[in-house]
């Protein structure tokens, strides 16, 4: 009797917590999203000048057709709306007032990021550097405006040196510039980005709701629904791009979450939510090292090399045959990735509730990462068990030409 009664508290509790203002946001921003995405799908007329990605024929580019590049517009006016009618279009509780008030500060704090990558996307000419610098801003302005500092890191020794204001801030603009970086990065296939986004952000809501943390689970509502209303056109067959405007945006909210969620809750650890973020992040470390100690090139230079990238030329073009339809192919790889990052966050959630077990979800993940690119740029397996040859420390001893990369040059691991 006592396990029923059990059963129902937990199953009234979920109705509570799911209820009207998580689906009126979520359900808002998404409406939002989509129609302002049909809008500039529609008017491409006029602004295509401007908004069109017609440089095909970059190094990063897999696209054949001019497409427009301002899908974050669309997401931006999502939680823009959802945060409006949550904080003062209806009278509610006092965590949906949260809600729509944090978002709001959060939308504040994002500008410097999101405006920087909108004006690239226009323009073409906005610098990394630049970029690099406005989300550096950004990150000080949700300090400033949320008190969105990492308390805890969860690594012995830093983090005593957290209670140290200006180091704990360091930190965390640190960190938040580096996801938001890294959202950015894997931005290169349809719905890749976006089905990221959608799966991370799930993630951390299911933890927030079992924390009880009802402003975690707001925000992730809002963030989630604009992002599947622009997914409604972004994929499969990749009508609109969400640009760096778009990616920057939903990696600083991915990131402000992140921080937020450490923040408010001290029964989650650190370990446990990199392991939900850990392939961005292992992606966009590895491609500061790829470029910069391998090439010697700027860490900020667009190349053809990421892992997703690798998987796009290995298996699903040479596995795939799109025919008609060549977008199948770009879009396979969104399949791809959302398995990849679907099981590190459900594994996170299931068994990363200790820092041992977080810690080697996190460290399985980066060896499997370097492994797997390892042998996607290879073309095959070859010598991967010796710990050198797979970190790319040692190049492949056997030789040969695949895809016109020689095999066993320092420039097989670029």
């Amino acid at each position: 009797m006592s396990n029923a009664i059990a059963s129902y508290d937990i199953g009234l509790e979920s109705m509570q917590i799911f209820s009207f203002p998580f689906a009126r946001n979520l359900l808002t921003a998404l409406v939002v999203s989509f129609s302002v995405c049909i809008l500039i799908i529609a008017t491409q007329r006029w602004h295509g000048r401007f908004s069109l990605d017609s440089d095909t024929g970059s190094v990063q580019k897999v696209h054949k057709k001019s497409v427009p590049r301002t899908g974050g517009l669309a997401l931006c006016a999502g939680v823009l709306a959802a945060a409006y009618f949550d904080a003062f279009a209806t009278n509610k509780a006092a965590a949906g007032t949260q809600a729509g008030t944090g978002m709001f500060m959060l939308l504040i704090a994002s500008l410097p990021a999101f405006l920087s990558g909108v004006m690239e996307d226009l323009t073409k000419a906005v610098t990394p550097r630049r970029r690099l610098l406005a989300i550096l801003a950004s990150a000080c302005l949700a300090v400033w405006l949320l008190g969105a500092s990492l308390p805890r890191v969860d690594v012995w020794g830093l983090d005593d040196m957290l209670v140290f204001i200006p180091f704990s801030i360091a930190i965390t603009v640190f960190a938040v510039a580096g996801i938001t970086n890294s959202i950015n990065i894997i931005d290169g296939f349809h719905g890749v980005a976006g089905i990221a986004i959608v799966i991370i952000l799930t993630g951390m809501g299911i933890m927030a709701w079992r924390c009880g943390d009802m402003l975690i689970l707001q925000l992730t509502a809002m963030a989630i629904g604009a992002t599947i209303g622009f997914l409604m056109l972004n994929y499969p067959t990749g009508r609109l791009f969400m640009g760096d405007g778009g990616a920057y945006f939903l990696g600083f909210l991915a990131a402000e979450i992140a921080v937020l969620t450490i923040l408010r809750n001290p029964t989650i650890n650190a370990w446990q939510i990199l392991a939900i973020y850990a392939y961005p992040v292992i992606e966009v470390l590895f491609s500061i090292y790829r470029r910069t100690m391998i090439y010697g090139a700027r860490a900020g230079a667009p190349d053809r090399l990421h892992l997703h990238s690798l998987f796009y030329r290995r298996c699903a073009r040479q596995r795939i045959r799109g025919g008609k339809h060549p977008w199948m192919c770009n879009a396979w790889v969104a399949c791809f990735i959302a398995t990849w990052i679907g099981t590190a966050t459900a594994c996170a959630i299931f068994f990363g509730n200790t820092i041992p077990a977080a810690f080697a979800l996190v460290l399985f993940q980066f060896v499997l990462y370097i492994a797997v690119y390892m042998r996607l740029v290879r073309g095959h397996w070859g010598h991967c068990r010796h710990p050198a040859v797979i970190l790319g420390l040692r190049p492949q001893p056997r030789h040969g030409l695949v895809d016109g990369v020689l095999v066993g040059s320092p420039h097989a691991f670029g």
